[in-house]
């Protein structure tokens, strides 16, 4: 462990050596590569130099039993002692899970989209439910949440939403969202008061940067077309809507959202860029499927993640067997006790398949 440590941090210095060259730094695509590959050794190189110099600290301490001091001073040095030998077994400990295989995609921003799966108007309400959700979420953790397109139902709920959220670590805290998710309770539609079970899908794609993924001009077919729905004149006068047709693939984009049609076409283009990188890494996984359709599946009751039962106020991730109350506060955004307990989950998982 600790010869590959030091291994990091050979390169860690490397990186910072190389990023201060002019050569370098005037080069936007390997400036951008370098930085992002620090930004993921930042951590473990924080607390490798914190460990070494806590064991440094513990044996100029442990030194100083051998000199001649009073009672009171050895009890000092005795007491320091203990607290830096726990020190180095916590950060011991953290330098293990630190050094488990990183996502390489876990400071990404990501593509989240939610779609309304079964149970009519009250799954696109739930839908609807999920998008606040989620958006309280990224306020408390100073992210920023683009809509990029959403198609609203007859009932008030959503049909479908496809949304950016940007900020640091988005995809290693949302990832765990990915799946279907279930909701019981009576609609407010319900006169007799009857519960209902309704689902709502989720995928999260991490964002791809042009970086990550070259796409040939050729093999697009772009569409310029009028807005429907609300927006006044400009929606009636000005074509801003834009259709991404990827021709080898099949795969089409919408964007209306935004009055600019440059915006529009930015907005379509990295939605077009997160499902081709997502299907480019899930062939490199030599999965069955792209990870898209292995999240989402095909959205019936019995393919869940993770249940909102609000008769009983209780939030259940079958994941984990994680059963959690208060369900009104985790509607409003407060997801983190959830989140931890499966990113813990995932890193214990992780640790167990290292040591076998």
């Amino acid at each position: 462990m600790w010869d590959k440590l030091e291994q990091i941090n050979k390169r860690y210095e490397e990186i910072v050596a190389q990023m201060g060259q002019p050569e370098i730094a005037a080069d936007h695509k390997q400036i951008t590569k370098l930085a992002q590959e620090k930004s993921t050794l930042d951590e473990i190189i924080g607390l490798y130099r914190e460990y070494r110099d806590t064991v440094k600290s513990l044996e100029d301490t442990r030194a100083m039993q051998s000199e001649k001091l009073d009672a009171e001073m050895l009890a000092m040095v005795k007491d320091e002692m203990q607290q830096l030998e726990e020190k180095q077994a916590r950060l011991q400990q953290e330098l293990k899970l630190a050094l488990l295989p990183k996502n390489p995609n876990d400071e990404k921003n990501i593509i989240m989209e939610i779609r309304a799966g079964t149970g009519g108007d009250e799954a696109a309400i739930f839908a609807a439910d999920l998008f606040r959700m989620y958006s309280r979420y990224a306020q408390t953790k100073k992210w920023n949440v683009d809509v990029i397109s959403s198609s609203e139902s007859v009932g008030g709920g959503l049909k479908e939403i496809i949304l950016e959220i940007s900020g640091k670590g988005v995809y290693s805290r949302l990832k765990y969202e990915r799946g279907v998710h279930r909701v019981q309770r009576v609609p407010v539609t319900e006169a007799s008061g009857r519960i209902h079970t309704s689902t709502a899908t989720v995928a999260v794609l991490p964002e791809a940067e042009e970086v990550d993924l070259s796409i040939d001009p050729n093999d697009l077919r772009i569409d310029i077309f009028h807005s429907g729905g609300a927006g006044g004149q400009n929606v009636n006068k000005v074509a801003t809507a834009v259709r991404i047709t990827h021709l080898p693939t099949g795969m089409v984009v919408v964007c209306q959202d935004e009055r600019s049609q440059l915006r529009n076409r930015q907005k379509a283009m990295a939605v077009l860029r997160a499902r081709l990188l997502d299907i480019e890494q899930s062939k490199q996984e030599q999965e069955m499927s792209s990870m898209r359709r292995s999240q989402v599946g095909t959205a019936e009751r019995s393919e869940k993640i993770r249940t909102y039962n609000f008769p009983q106020d209780r939030i259940s991730d079958h994941r984990i067997g994680l059963n959690l109350h208060n369900l009104p506060r985790i509607m409003e955004g407060e997801l983190d006790t959830l989140i931890d307990a499966l990113a813990t989950d995932d890193q214990a998982k992780q640790l167990q398949e290292q040591l076998a």
